[in-house]
């Protein structure tokens, strides 16, 4: 069972959060706020098995108790995590739509939920995943259950966005903060979870600190075809021709989606390619961005600041849904310009 002990990298957040615990100062609300895959989403699953204990000790969940049995076999009935994908349940199609965390999510799983007693008596937690993706209705619709929850509810807001939250929604929550771990410790964890030297180096080149980017990525093969983007731009740089830079983007990101699906057959098939997309492009503009070191070559300099305008503009084009083709194709006429 997850616990506080099994936090890493994060002493500031934990032990905030057992003071506040341990001095039943606890707020009803929290949002935890950092990047993404540095251990927000574990924390709050140690916390709200230690606030669900039936017979906790100190700030540690006694491990014995029907509600930490049933929490350790992730059958809890008053531990819900709140995802968009839940709209599937709540949705004629069945299938999840967009991108957002929909009022039609919030009010059935958290609202609804949170009014009613607790199964086991001692409390209800809610971990709203992504939360920067609720809409303004739907965090409208969280508002009076976050400032007057029934009962004793702990509700946890997991952001790497903070600014997308309403600033009604932030006035009611205590903000925890979550950092990227240092180089060295994230070589060590990943040293731990089987990855080589060579796999965990190349991995943290890549995640900017973050522990589950490095894993899912790895896993996913992002890391294997950021390397390969990265040897793309290099020779683009050098002088070869951009031309089939078009189709290593939608071969990437194709075999991206193609995962994602197989983990998850409901998802959709165009939004993870797009996410892809954007990913890939994050991942060129924050290569181009290493080679602007004060006192570097003025040519290269200038060159990279292009290439950075280049990928924001074709960001840009994909969040306007404009033809991929189309946009990678600018895009590789620009970097070679």
């Amino acid at each position: 069972m997850m616990t506080l002990n099994d936090i890493i990298a994060q002493p500031v957040a934990v032990n905030l959060l057992r003071r506040a615990y341990l001095s039943d100062r606890l707020p009803h609300g929290l949002i935890f706020a950092g990047p993404v895959g540095v251990g927000k989403a574990t924390t709050a699953e140690a916390l709200c098995g230690l606030f669900l204990c039936e017979k906790p000790k100190k700030d540690l969940p006694c491990g014995v108790c029907q509600s930490c049995r049933l929490f350790e076999a992730g059958t809890h009935p008053d531990y819900h995590v709140i995802t968009k994908e839940l709209i599937r349940y709540h949705d004629k199609t069945g299938k999840s739509k967009g991108i957002d965390l929909s009022k039609d999510v919030v009010l059935p799983e958290i609202v609804a939920k949170a009014a009613m007693k607790p199964a086991m008596g001692v409390g209800k937690t809610f971990v709203i995943e992504q939360a920067e993706l609720m809409t303004a209705a739907a965090q409208n619709a969280l508002l009076k259950t976050l400032e007057e929850p029934p009962g004793r509810t702990l509700i946890i807001l997991l952001t790497d966005q903070f600014n997308s939250l309403l600033p009604t929604i932030r006035s009611r929550c205590q903000v925890i903060g979550f950092t990227s771990m240092d180089d060295a410790t994230l070589l060590r964890e990943l040293a731990k979870r089987g990855l080589s030297k060579r796999a965990a180096a190349e991995a943290a080149r890549f995640v900017s600190g973050s522990l589950g980017e490095a894993l899912r990525w790895t896993s996913d093969g992002v890391i294997d075809a950021a390397g390969k983007l990265v040897a793309k731009l290099e020779e683009i740089f050098a002088g070869k021709p951009a031309g089939d830079l078009p189709e290593w983007f939608k071969a990437a990101a194709d075999d991206y989606a193609e995962k994602q699906l197989a983990r998850d057959e409901l998802s959709s098939k165009d939004q993870a390619t797009r996410q892809a997309l954007g990913l890939y492009l994050r991942l060129a503009a924050e290569h181009l961005r290493m080679k602007l070191p004060a006192g570097g070559e003025a040519a290269v300099l200038e060159r990279s600041c292009k290439g950075i305008e280049a990928i924001a503009a074709a960001e840009r084009y994909l969040d306007a849904n404009v033809s991929i083709p189309l946009l990678f194709g600018q895009l590789a006429m620009a970097l070679e310009a």
